[in-house]
């Protein structure tokens, strides 16, 4: 049975999810996580490392069934990995949005029933 409520908000939260719901296909390169730089010293005590702040890595860190996975990143995959990583992180902001949208469409729809009553 579908429940679908009337007005103004309702319509307003219907037009934003569908809005969504076509400008986001699933592309198959999305990325979950989020990209940091760090700095690692090497140890070799004639490296320029020993005395600055060390040489540059770049890390992607995920959850994947639970767990915490951290994965170095080349320095010229940094770039695509950053695009890929946003991208994920839009596309889980208007999937959160639409799912909002559609519980605040089911209380619309319980109150607007028990107004008929």
């Amino acid at each position: 049975m579908r429940i679908e409520p009337q007005g103004a908000l309702a319509s307003r939260l219907r037009q934003r999810k569908f809005e969504l719901v076509r400008r986001f296909h699933l592309p198959e390169d999305l990325l979950p996580g989020s990209l940091s730089l760090s700095h690692l010293r090497c140890g070799k005590p004639t490296c320029h490392c020993a005395q600055g702040d060390g040489h540059p890595v770049w890390s992607l860190t995920f959850m994947v069934q639970g767990q915490k996975r951290v994965q170095h990143i080349p320095k010229d995959w940094v770039d695509d990995v950053r695009h890929r990583v946003q991208a994920g992180r839009e596309f889980q902001d208007a999937v959160r949005e639409v799912l909002a949208a559609n519980a605040q469409l089911l209380v619309l729809a319980r109150k607007q029933r028990r107004k008929k009553r």
